[in-house]
């Protein structure tokens, strides 16, 4: 299946700011099912962008614009080919454990495994697990399917409880929130019983019959967890789905911290109000040929407020 992809940020300041450094990991990964056949990036004010790739292999573009300026405006677009890797067993044989913990114990897979900026293990975090009787089940494939259907059915979806640096305990408190935190959640549990577990930042295409919970127009973010024989595998929390062909990959980490699409900072005069609107459009290439565009609608603002001086101020867009 063909994708085209178009991502709009815009960062608009009441007060005119001096600076703004800025990188996005926006562009598609090319492995595992899926290729990105074409990217571009582009700034408003115009920018000389820059590209390096990450020690995850992430594709990271950043730009400076020096000059004053009370908007910024970043434009992503992407042809992306995505393939289904097909059907998955219900579940592993026996041995599987066994295999997994021989498969962990060189040391390789440590960052998976451990605790990191959105993933620590909380007495909230403890209590959910024993709330849902979360152990090593006959399989790990069984068991981190049943953790996915578990958070589906215990937590609500509800943009705009959480906030982009909300830590697990909001949403385990709460029992509300977005894509982000469920994946933090299901990455912290599953990494507690052995399972290597892994952050991935991208795309959900919502079918006009599907019943995804998701918002459409956002960004989308889910987890994989390694498991013997499989390798890598996809789950989605938000949507109690299986990773397919419509989970269109951009970047892999830890955790958010790891793979925010957009990060950098501004310097800034006096008090400095900053609004934050995102619009995603995720269509095929049938729809695209079509120019069936759609309009942009902000489907999410932050402000901040306060004096700033002349110090800076991050700037960053949180996963629905």
């Amino acid at each position: 299946m063909l994708y085209t992809i178009r991502h709009v940020t815009r960062f608009t300041y009441a007060t005119a700011v001096t600076e703004s450094v800025m990188e996005a990991r926006m562009q598609p990964r090319s492995d595992e099912g899926q290729r990105c056949l074409h990217f571009g990036l582009s700034t408003m004010p115009a920018s000389r962008v820059m590209m390096y790739q990450d020690h995850d292999g992430n594709i990271v573009h950043h730009f400076n614009i020096p000059g004053r300026q009370g908007q910024l405006s970043i434009t992503a677009e992407a042809l992306v080919e995505s393939s289904s890797s097909g059907d998955l067993p219900d579940r592993l044989d026996e041995g599987s454990w066994g295999r997994l913990d021989a498969l962990t114990a060189c040391g390789e897979w440590w960052d998976a495994l451990n605790a990191s900026t959105f993933t620590g293990r909380t007495p909230l975090l403890a209590a959910m697990a024993r709330d849902i009787e979360f152990h090593r089940g006959t399989d790990p494939l069984s068991t981190m399917r049943a953790l996915t259907a578990a958070i589906f059915t215990r937590f609500e979806y509800a943009p705009k409880t959480t906030s982009v640096d909300s830590p697990i305990d909001d949403a385990l408190q709460e029992r509300r929130g977005v894509c982000q935190d469920f994946a933090h959640i299901m990455i912290a549990l599953g990494r507690s019983i052995g399972i290597p577990c892994r952050y991935v930042s991208g795309y959900l295409f919502h079918q006009a019959d599907s019943v995804d919970r998701s918002s459409d127009g956002a960004s989308h973010a889910w987890l994989e967890a390694l498991l013997p024989e499989l390798g890598w595998v996809g789950f989605d929390p938000t949507n109690n789905l299986l990773a397919c062909d419509r989970h269109i990959r951009v970047a892999l980490g830890r955790d958010y911290a790891d793979v925010p699409p957009t990060r950098g900072v501004f310097k800034g005069v006096s008090a400095v109000r900053s609004e934050l609107a995102v619009a995603v459009t995720v269509g095929t290439a049938q729809a695209a040929r079509s120019h069936e565009l759609l309009p942009f609608i902000p489907w999410m603002s932050r402000e901040a407020e306060g004096a700033r001086g002349d110090g800076d101020s991050r700037q960053q867009q949180q996963q629905q």
